[in-house]
């Protein structure tokens, strides 16, 4: 016996696919959406078209643009001879977010994973390697997740680039702060104490 709606249904499965949303948050969302005036669910449906017929790729760093280049590859006061690698371009607004880093960005979308059957070719390394190969890249800072995937696509793109003479750098690990040590595990505890710096 079906309870819902066809199109009811058919929202809340639509829902339902997009990451960490589970059948109980669809059926909310969904509920939200069919509660929303007219207009505004008007709105909410030309916003997601909108945004997947304008927003594309940047053809330099691969950071998702409505404009023929991301507003950081288009600013000229940003220093392009560093570029830092990120998985996804949410990496990119947490980056920006703490407003010290003023180099350029690359967005792999995505980490090699062979267990997600995701290898070197279905990321966007060949287009950092031609970057870095056109010359004027000094560092490329590796800011890939400090998990096993983020650890073993960092090491895999070193050993790539090392051979065009750039440094190749990795963000420092350490004790999150307000936590406390006697929390921390040990693998962090090693990467903060090889990480120090002097006071």
């Amino acid at each position: 016996m079906q309870y819902l709606p066809a199109s009811l249904e058919r929202l809340q499965e639509q829902f339902a696919r997009l990451p960490g949303i589970g059948m109980k948050t669809a059926q909310r969302l969904a509920f939200a959406v069919l509660s929303m005036p007219a207009e505004e669910a008007e709105g909410f449906a030309s916003a997601i078209t909108e945004a997947k017929r304008t927003v594309h790729t940047c053809p330099v760093c691969q950071n998702l643009t409505d404009q023929p280049l991301c507003s950081i590859c288009a600013d000229p006061e940003r220093d392009a001879s560093t570029i830092c690698v990120v998985a996804e371009p949410r990496d990119v607004i947490a980056m920006e977010r703490a407003r010290e880093y003023q180099g350029r960005y690359h967005v792999l979308h995505g980490v090699i994973s062979p267990l997600n059957h995701v290898g070197p070719d279905d990321i966007k390394i060949r287009e950092l390697l031609t970057r870095v190969g056109e010359g004027g890249v000094a560092e490329v800072i590796m800011a890939t997740n400090p998990d096993t995937e983020g650890e073993a696509t960092a090491m895999y793109l070193s050993r790539l680039l090392r051979p065009l003479g750039v440094r190749v750098t990795r963000l420092a690990y350490g004790v999150p702060v307000g936590s406390q040590l006697e929390y921390a595990d040990e693998i962090t505890l090693l990467r903060a104490l090889e990480g120090r710096t002097e006071l």
